[in-house]
């Protein structure tokens, strides 16, 4: 993980330590929100994030480079090359680095479950191994918007790849995995950035089906709204929150390898108070479908035990 250390530090140069005394809740919209509009507020949320993503595309050293943000917004094609990199845009980067390097490390790993606003363009913009089989878990009625746009731009994926969506709304994430084919006893990797999820507890769910169904070792990340921190505990530092983060990933399976805050609330930003936190952490234990397998060759080795003890009688 010495990359992922790497990278702390330069996101430590550009963005602050989280320094928060407020505890009190910065509340995230409902899936079924709407705007006095009329429009969803989820979806422009989302439009939002796709035309930072553009804008980043066209600096002149982009962190990365989304061909498919521009579909998604009606921005004007200028980016902002006075300011430094959007706090959201240093996190895609982490993301899609982790992403990168877990991929490259791990020749079996062709299960990808990311969960997005539903405007993630990384099924379509990342080169996938053959055979991959990426799950989007996000808003439907986002994801739909998107596909059709998406469409429109003729976007595909990798070939011999898959993309399945699940909606967010839908519930039972376990079981809607597994009916679309995700496979508990092979590797998969889980991708964290974008979905609305507005509480602890939502996060925790989250946690309880990687728990159930990632294999020991897979990895979880991504990013996480700080506001999760402030609301558990008075936080003064970032090393206070990876301890609050380890806790809470130790009681669900996971050893925190890296977290990063990233506050911009005291300086000039595209988006003032934007702070989140940045997490690697690797699963401890057996999926349940490695539990299963492991119960039944046990159950097979005793019984053979028992058969030949039977024959020396």
């Amino acid at each position: 993980m010495e990359s992922v250390v790497g990278f702390s530090s330069s996101i430590s140069s550009l963005l602050p330590k989280l320094a928060c005394s407020s505890r009190g809740r910065n509340a995230c919209p409902k899936a079924h929100l709407k705007v006095d509009s009329g429009g969803d507020v989820l979806l422009q949320s989302a439009i939002h994030k796709a035309s930072l993503r553009h804008q980043e595309s066209l600096r002149p050293v982009p962190l990365f480079v989304d061909p498919y943000a521009a579909a998604f917004t009606s921005s004007n094609g200028q980016s902002d090359r006075e300011h430094e990199p959007h706090p959201y845009c240093l996190a895609t980067k982490f993301v899609d680095d982790r992403l990168a390097e877990a991929m490259k490390n791990n020749d079996g790993l062709k299960q990808v479950v990311l969960f997005s606003d539903g405007m993630d363009a990384r099924p379509y913009r990342i080169s996938w191994p053959l055979s991959t089989l990426i799950f989007d878990v996000s808003p439907d009625t986002t994801f739909q918007f998107a596909a059709r746009k998406l469409d429109e731009v003729h976007a595909k994926v990798s070939k011999g790849c898959l993309l399945l969506h699940i909606p967010f709304e839908s519930g039972n994430l376990q079981q809607q995995l597994r009916a679309k084919g995700f496979n508990g006893n092979r590797p998969s990797i889980w991708v964290l950035q974008g979905l609305p999820i507005q509480t602890l507890v939502q996060f925790e769910d989250i946690l309880l089906d990687v728990d159930s169904l990632g294999v020991e070792g897979c990895l979880i990340l991504g990013e996480l709204p700080a506001q999760f921190a402030e609301k558990e505990c008075n936080l003064l530092k970032s090393d206070d929150a990876r301890s609050w983060l380890e806790k809470v990933m130790l009681r669900h399976g996971f050893r925190l390898l890296f977290a990063e805050i990233t506050d911009t609330s005291s300086k000039e930003s595209l988006l003032p108070g934007y702070k989140s936190i940045l997490f690697v952490a690797e699963h401890l234990r057996l999926s349940d479908d490695q539990m299963e397998l492991w119960r039944k060759e046990f159950e097979r080795i005793e019984d053979e035990g028992d058969e030949e003890g039977f024959e020396e009688l």
